[in-house]
């Protein structure tokens, strides 16, 4: 049985209406103990507390203590739903029906990334549902928010199993063509938000895909696929994330989106990567319907190495760069100025629907890092 909990996280004014409102923070439980946390800013999941193979529980998430954190203009969108479009937008236009089409451009003042200035991690959702395993919620973006058409009522179900599943449902309506392209952005280390860099050298990947997008300085798809063949990114089994990660630091980590659409086709809920921690016995497998996922190592984030100051995240801890993962599960980056790109185009009375699934478990011998 799934136990759901409710509390006040604090209070913070809603950037579309301006009127001060109440941030709710839901706690789900299962029988093993496992606990996830999600708050009504930005729907964003906030803690994931999971077992290792000893039974100790940490929190293996990176994220803030209270809705101040959240709100610094330094928060990499931790563990916050990302929209309407996630990734990016290159030079923030892109045409539809044969009209251009001008979005806000955060990113470089050139380019549109996660949304814009105002994204779905930035709004306050709406409690609409609690059900036995998890709940729901709601926001509507206004037409016209950020430059995109269309009213667009957007839903996110966070649910728990017993079996120690986080599933993430994502849905989307819209009363006029527009994009939406959501993602989940939680930053992982299995060893612990606190573990840093050397914990996230010590974890071993494999994702399932054999290309990715080739992107330009600005990390804009152009429209082009590189094949991971004989690469540092080729990810296909089980490998140490440590050793490529120091073989890449020249080009400063990854932040790519792999191409999983051999395994998905928008209905399937396929297993499309796995991360293990051999020293904890922890690991984590991430299944979706989405085509794409995109690996990043949190190669943004402060840089104490070179003197800048880490980010204060839960509970004293300090992050910096190198310190976290991310596989954001999505459709193509720029999708919607690539035609040979899985469309990310969203008609009237079509219904955007995005699966992902986050199953944590553990091993006690030293084949975790081959978990399979």
């Amino acid at each position: 049985m799934i136990v759901i909990t409710e509390d006040t996280f604090g209070t913070a004014i809603n950037p579309l209406t301006k009127q001060m409102e109440e941030i709710k923070r839901f706690t789900l439980t299962n029988c093993m103990q496992m606990k996830v946390q999600v708050i009504t800013l930005g729907a964003t999941i906030t803690s994931i507390q999971v077992p290792d193979a000893s039974g100790h529980m940490d929190d293996v998430v990176l994220g803030y203590d209270d809705v101040a954190g959240y709100q610094t203009p330094t928060n990499p969108y931790f563990g916050a739903t990302v929209g309407r479009v996630c990734n990016r937008i290159g030079n923030g236009r892109f045409m539809l029906n044969g009209k251009e089409i001008q979005v806000a451009r955060n990113f470089n003042n050139k380019h549109q990334l996660h949304g814009g200035f105002i994204g779905f991690d930035k709004v306050h959702w709406q409690v609409v549902g609690q059900h036995k395993d998890g709940i729901t919620l709601q926001h509507h973006s206004p037409d016209g928010h950020e430059g995109y058409p269309g009213e667009v009522t957007a839903t996110v179900k966070i649910a728990l199993t017993e079996d120690n599943c986080v599933h993430l449902q994502m849905q989307a309506e819209t009363t006029k063509a527009t994009a939406v392209n959501m993602t989940n952005h939680s930053y992982f280390n299995l060893a612990g938000h606190v573990g840093g860099k050397a914990a996230i050298y010590d974890h071993h990947i494999m994702i399932n895909a054999d290309k990715i997008t080739e992107t330009d300085a600005d990390s804009i798809p152009t429209g082009n696929f590189t094949s991971v063949e004989g690469t540092l990114y080729d990810l296909r089994k089980m490998v140490n994330l440590g050793e490529r990660l120091k073989a890449l630091l020249p080009i400063n980590g990854y932040d790519d989106n792999y191409c999983a659409d051999k395994n998905n086709d928008g209905e399937r809920v396929n297993v499309i990567a796995k991360v293990s921690h051999p020293s904890s016995g922890r690991w984590l497998e991430i299944a979706s319907n989405q085509p794409g996922v995109q690996l990043y190592t949190s190669n943004s984030m402060p840089d104490t190495e070179k003197g800048e100051t880490p980010l204060h995240g839960k509970n004293g801890a300090l992050y910096s760069k190198l310190g976290a993962f991310c596989l954001e599960t999505q459709k193509y980056p720029d999708a919607v100025n690539h035609a040979n790109f899985p469309s990310i185009i969203l008609n009237p009375g079509e219904k955007y629907n995005h699966e992902v699934i986050y199953k944590f478990g553990i091993c006690r011998n030293s084949g975790c890092a081959k978990h399979d």
